[in-house]
């Protein structure tokens, strides 16, 4: 019994390599994917590893307190704006809505917060949404996607934050955030290879002689080139062609629209870990000062009516 247990985990692990190598466009699909392929998904550079894969910029906005106190819970809001009108180009030539994904690089010692510290309220925010660590060492860094993007253009990251007094690692101060957010897919794998969200151009200069039709919706284009060999290209499906037969084309003449709708951008800022103590100093400061203005009215007002008093008499 327990061989062939031991043989049908090793006919799952070949199925599962064999797949992956077959399939690496589903597996690096999505945000989630990058830590298959990356150690850490924000480069020395400071670009983060997403824009490797989908090259249009497009705007990723930030919202978190501007302080925190220790071992508190918070929310991290990334809004991922785009036209919900817009449909992209799926793998296999259909249209489709567009998915979003976010990567959130926090201070160390930040981390997702635990279910039992996470209120109703943002429980019902974050409802649908699975944010995930980037990997066990770096739990720091958040990861969400993908997820439906008419439905989540404000991703929202439950945070809690370390307490110097436990974690001697982790100090007062002022600490940067960076967020990167994708809407879309990209228009180049991992691997190198470009995805059908691309705009197709021609490999040679010369004159289409053919433009047919193909299976599964595919195009074949026929290029007679101006070193007198015929090149043939094959269009993937759902991609619109914007070349008739008999144009003059030139190398790296676009052959189809662009059919990109999505993209990358990041953003950073800043959050202060609060003292508590500094708190608590600045608020009796404060009474401080307010209570002794109020002191000097009421003493001013006294002497006045004193001086008065005197002048009258």
């Amino acid at each position: 019994m327990t061989g062939v247990i031991k043989k049908f985990r090793s006919v799952v692990l070949v199925l599962g390599i064999l797949l992956t190598l077959a399939l690496p466009k589903v597996s690096y699909a999505y945000p989630v994917f990058a830590q298959q392929a990356y150690e850490s998904p924000r480069e020395a550079t400071g670009r983060i590893v997403c824009a490797n894969c989908h090259l249009a910029q497009k705007p990723t906005e930030i919202e978190i307190p501007q302080a925190v106190l220790p071992d508190s819970v918070f929310e991290a809001v990334v809004n991922i704006p785009y036209d919900l009108s817009a449909k992209q180009i799926t793998a296999g030539g259909t249209k489709g809505p567009l998915n979003v994904g976010a990567v959130l690089v926090l201070p160390e010692g930040f981390q997702l917060a635990p279910k039992d510290r996470i209120s109703s309220e943002i429980k019902q925010k974050t409802k649908g949404v699975f944010v995930q660590p980037y990997s066990k060492t770096k739990t720091n860094i958040l990861v969400v996607g993908p997820v439906s993007g008419d439905k989540h253009q404000e991703i929202i990251f439950p945070i809690l934050s370390p307490d110097p007094a436990t974690n001697k690692d982790v100090h007062f101060l002022n600490y940067p955030v960076y967020v990167g957010a994708n809407r879309g897919r990209g228009q180049v794998y991992p691997s190198g290879e470009k995805s059908n969200n691309n705009s197709i151009t021609s490999t040679v200069a010369g004159q289409i002689t053919s433009i047919q039709a193909l299976d599964k919706g595919k195009t074949s284009i026929v290029i007679q080139s101006t070193s007198g060999s015929e090149v043939t290209q094959t269009i993937p499906a759902g991609l619109t062609i914007n070349v008739k037969a008999t144009d003059v084309i030139k190398v790296d003449q676009p052959l189809t629209d662009n059919p990109n709708v999505g993209g990358f951008g990041q953003s950073e800022t800043e959050i202060v870990l609060q003292n508590p103590n500094r708190v608590k100093g600045m608020i009796v400061f404060f009474f401080t000062v307010t209570l002794t203005q109020i002191l000097l009215v009421l003493k001013k007002k006294q002497f006045e009516k004193v001086q008065a008093a005197e002048m009258n008499f």
